[in-house]
C-alpha cells in the first residue's frame, strides 16, 4: 500500500495545477490569431525606440481599455500596466511583454516593411523591430483579451506589464533600462509571479525552450582609459606606449576566462570591441580609450570578474610606467527562472506546446532585463520558436540584423502558454 501512496499523491498534485480553462483558452486562441497578427504587423511597420513608444502604448492602452481593464500609462515614461480584476480571490499574476525597437535599417521584403528613419548617435539610420518587440507586444494584447473574457472564472487578478526601452536608453546622462525603472516604480508590489517569453528567429514555430536557475547572462559595458606619455614614434624610448600597453591588457583580460573562472558551473565572457587612440603614423599618442561588454551567469560570477579586469587592467599598465583608468556600469543582472516556479509550470508549458516540442535551452550569453522583474518576485521567462517549419537555424538571420524575420504561425502557442501560465498558477 505504501508503494502506491507517492505516484498517487504525484497524480494528485499534477491534477492539481491543471486548469479546467485549457479547453476555453484554447479555442479564443484560435478565434483571435488573425488580430494577433494584424496588430504585430502594424506595429512592425511602426516602430520606435526606446522611450519613444508613444504610438505603441496608445494602441496598447486603447486596446486594454476596450477590454474593461484598469489601466495605468506613463510608467516609466512610456510604459502601460493594466490590472484585470478576476472573479475570485486569489494571487496576481503578471505578464510582461517589452515595445521597443532597434536601429536597425529593415532588409525584409515585406507589405508591412518598416521604412522609419531616425538619428541614432549622430548617425543616419533606419528604425525596425529586430528583436521581435512587437510580436511579444501583439501577444501579450491578445492574452489581455483572452483572460478578460473569462475574468469571472479567474482565481485572482492579472497585471499586463508592457515596458518600454528593454535595449536601453540611448540618452546622455542617463543609465536605466525599462524594466529597472518600471520596477522602481513599483509595478512588482503587489505581484506574486511573473512570467515572459521571447520569440525566437532560430527556434522552429510551435517549440517552447526554457531552463531552471541561471538562463540568460547578466551583462556590464566595460570602458578602460590607458594613459601613456607622448612620443614621437622613431623615439619611443623617450615617451610611454599606451598602444602596447593596451594590447598587453586585451591578451590579459582573456586570461580572467582561461584561468580564473570556474567554467564546469558557468560561462562568461570579456570582449573588447572597439580600441581608440593616436592621430598619425609617426605619434606615439598620450592616450588609449577601450570600451567593451562583459557576460556572467550570477552575481558572485561577476563580483570575481569585476575583480580581476581592473586588477589586471591596473597592474599591466603600472608595469608599463602608465596607468590605466577601469571604469565598469552594471547593466543587467543574469536572468535567472526560480527554481520552484519553473518546476511546477513544466506540465504547463508541455500541455501548451505538446509531446516533443519543449527544449532545454543551452545558457545563453544574450541578456533581458527581464531579470529586474525575477530579482523582485519568482519568475520564468521562456522561449517561443519563430522560425519556419524545417527552417535551418545556422542559416536563419539571427536577432538585431537587418534580415531578422518572424513567422507569424508561432503566435498561437504564445497565446496559450502565457494564458495558460496564468490561469495554472492561479489553480495552485
Amino acid at each position: 500500500m505504501k508503494k502506491l501512496i507517492l505516484p498517487l499523491f504525484l497524480m494528485a498534485s499534477v491534477a492539481f495545477g491543471q486548469s479546467s480553462l485549457r479547453p476555453t483558452i484554447d479555442q479564443k486562441a484560435q478565434d483571435i490569431e488573425s488580430k494577433v497578427i494584424e496588430w504585430r504587423r502594424d506595429i512592425h511597420q511602426n516602430p520606435e525606440l526606446g522611450n519613444q513608444e508613444f504610438q505603441t502604448a496608445k494602441k496598447v492602452a486603447d486596446h486594454l481599455r476596450s477590454l474593461g481593464i484598469e489601466v495605468t500609462e506613463e510608467v516609466a515614461i512610456t510604459g502601460v500596466v493594466g490590472y484585470l480584476r478576476g472573479g475570485k480571490p486569489g494571487p496576481t499574476v503578471a505578464l510582461r511583454a517589452d515595445m521597443d525597437a532597434l536601429p536597425v535599417t529593415e532588409r525584409v521584403d515585406l507589405p508591412f516593411k518598416s521604412t522609419v528613419t531616425t538619428t541614432y548617435n549622430g548617425q543616419e539610420t533606419g528604425v525596425m523591430h529586430a528583436c521581435g518587440h512587437d510580436t511579444h507586444v501583439a501577444i501579450l494584447m491578445g492574452v489581455a483579451e483572452i483572460l478578460a473574457s473569462m475574468k469571472d472564472e479567474l482565481k485572482g487578478n492579472v497585471k499586463f506589464i508592457f515596458q518600454p526601452a528593454e535595449e536601453g536608453i540611448n540618452e546622455p546622462g542617463v543609465a536605466t533600462w525599462g524594466a529597472k525603472q518600471m520596477v522602481e516604480e513599483g509595478v512588482m508590489e503587489d505581484v506574486d509571479a511573473v512570467f515572459g517569453l521571447h520569440i525566437g528567429s532560430q527556434m522552429e514555430v510551435g517549440k517552447i525552450g526554457y531552463r531552471s536557475g541561471p538562463a540568460l547572462a547578466g551583462v556590464d559595458e566595460l570602458e578602460i582609459t590607458v594613459q601613456g606619455t607622448q612620443a614621437h614614434g622613431a623615439s619611443p624610448w623617450s615617451g610611454v606606449d599606451p598602444i602596447v600597453t593596451s594590447a598587453q591588457i586585451i591578451n590579459g583580460l582573456q586570461t580572467i576566462i582561461a584561468r580564473n573562472v570556474n567554467i564546469t558551473q558557468a560561462p562568461a565572457i570579456v570582449t573588447i570591441g572597439a580600441i581608440h587612440g593616436g592621430i598619425r603614423h609617426n605619434i606615439i599618442p598620450e592616450k588609449v580609450d577601450m570600451i567593451g561588454t562583459i557576460r556572467t551567469f550570477g552575481d558572485e560570477q561577476q563580483a570575481l570578474v569585476h575583480k580581476r579586469i581592473t586588477e589586471i587592467a591596473t597592474h599591466i599598465a603600472e608595469s608599463a610606467g602608465a596607468k590605466a583608468d577601469v571604469r565598469i556600469k552594471k547593466m543587467y543582472p543574469a536572468t535567472v527562472n526560480d527554481p520552484e516556479l519553473t518546476e511546477k509550470m513544466g506540465p504547463t508549458i508541455l500541455a501548451a506546446a505538446g509531446e516533443g516540442n519543449v527544449l532545454t535551452n543551452p545558457l545563453i550569453t544574450g541578456a533581458e532585463d527581464f531579470s529586474f522583474y525575477q530579482r523582485e518576485k519568482p519568475g520564468l521567462f521562456v522561449s517561443l520558436g519563430g522560425m519556419k517549419k524545417g527552417g535551418d537555424p545556422t542559416k536563419t538571420p539571427s536577432h538585431h540584423t537587418p534580415d531578422f524575420y518572424i513567422d507569424e504561425s508561432g503566435f498561437i502557442l504564445g497565446l496559450k502558454v502565457m494564458s495558460y501560465f496564468v490561469v495554472d498558477y492561479m489553480n495552485q
